[in-house]
């Protein structure tokens, strides 16, 4: 596996385009253990991923401007795929968060297999929107995910949550520590208290579809 200092960085000039995302229905389809059992139809998949507690219900929320998502109060509840149907178009998939210490041995074991499989079998994935903390630069599980995605060549696009928690005068360094960390030349921060980076974020995903 290429370690992250050789990896080139994406081409995310692709990105650059007006956002004309307007949503206008959002189902709920189902949650599935496997990959096999996602929708049948053919739409194109985005999936949410990131370490648990990162925000990715919230993010889902604030992309949709609704409560779509469920945020659970305590991280690691997610431990299925689930598929949310936007405009009967495309899917945002949320999947399970990595990292949480106290979910039991049994469902750390499943974990793995079951993203692995989703993302390398999954003919309709699009890309993988891989979210990080902008306090958390170092994170070793990031990281991994990160080299993860590279290796196998997924489309990723690094959105940073949680951008409240640095004043925007005082992220430079957050994202400069991220950018050199993970490989990326550009980020997209976020944040869900204060609806920040809703349309940079459509923006991507209008363009990868």
């Amino acid at each position: 596996m290429p370690r992250l200092r050789h990896l080139k960085p994406l081409n995310t000039t692709i990105f650059e385009t007006k956002s004309t995302m307007n949503i206008r229905s959002i189902e709920y389809l189902k949650a599935a253990s496997r990959w096999q059992d996602g929708p049948k139809d053919g739409l194109p998949e985005i999936a949410v991923i990131g370490r648990s507690n990162v925000g990715k219900s919230s993010f889902i929320n604030l992309l949709t401007g609704r409560k779509t998502a469920h945020v659970a109060k305590t991280p690691g509840k997610t431990q299925l795929i689930q598929y949310f149907l936007i405009n009967h178009a495309f899917y945002l998939v949320d999947l399970p968060g990595y990292g949480y210490a106290k979910v039991g041995k049994e469902t750390k074991k499943a974990w793995g297999p079951m993203v692995d499989a989703y993302m390398t079998k999954r003919e309709t994935l699009c890309a993988v929107a891989l979210l990080i903390d902008i306090r958390r630069s170092d994170s070793p599980l990031d990281l991994q995910m990160r080299e993860w995605l590279a290796y196998h060549q997924i489309l990723t696009c690094c959105i940073v949550t949680k951008g409240d928690k640095i004043a925007k005068g005082k992220r430079k360094p957050y994202l400069d520590a991220i950018k050199s960390a993970y490989g990326f030349e550009k980020l997209t921060v976020t944040s869900s208290l204060k609806k920040e980076g809703k349309s940079a974020v459509w923006k991507k995903i209008e363009a990868i579809l």
